[in-house]
């Protein structure tokens, strides 16, 4: 059965199979890893949990039957990070993708959007990342454009609140 679980240290032994399935240097949107964090020792890890709880964005992880296998996160605000990288941003480790989980927990989150009072929300993925591009399109994510910036060809979308 599938969650959206708020960061908790108790799941450091589940969390941490996740993040070693991605690969050294693998890139986990979601998780919002920085190089310098200690995510390896339980103290570690629980400060980076902490910090992460701290930021103003909202951030949940994609549980499967006590296992963590993604990780997304909502900003519910624009400033120009947001600009760039978008109002959320996702990642299902590799053994689990492939099951809609990323979809799901894209439509999970845009919900909390409009529960924020957001009206709109803009997702950005590279050009080449086939899965994200489907993942948004099946959401209901219109594409604005698709640009070349300095990390490559990217495709912005925007998804529009629906009021009945």
């Amino acid at each position: 059965m599938l969650e959206l679980v708020s960061p908790d240290a108790a799941l450091h032994a589940a969390w941490l199979e996740s993040h070693r399935e991605w690969g050294s240097g693998q890139h986990e949107d979601g998780f919002g890893v920085g190089p310098a964090d200690d995510v390896e020792t339980p103290q570690g890890f629980a400060t980076w949990v902490d910090e992460l709880l701290s930021r103003p964005a909202h951030v949940w992880w994609i549980v499967d039957d006590h296992r963590v296998v993604g990780g997304i996160t909502l900003r519910a605000f624009t400033n120009d990070s947001v600009q760039r990288l978008g109002h959320v941003g996702y990642g299902v480790q590799p053994s689990a993708r492939g099951r809609g989980i990323a979809a799901w927990a894209l439509g999970q989150v845009v919900e909390v959007a409009w529960t924020t009072g957001m009206q709109q929300v803009l997702l950005v993925c590279s050009d080449s990342n086939v899965a994200s591009i489907r993942t948004i399109e099946r959401c209901g994510g219109v594409l604005e454009v698709a640009v070349q910036d300095a990390h490559g060809r990217e495709r912005r979308y925007w998804m529009v609140r629906r009021t009945p």
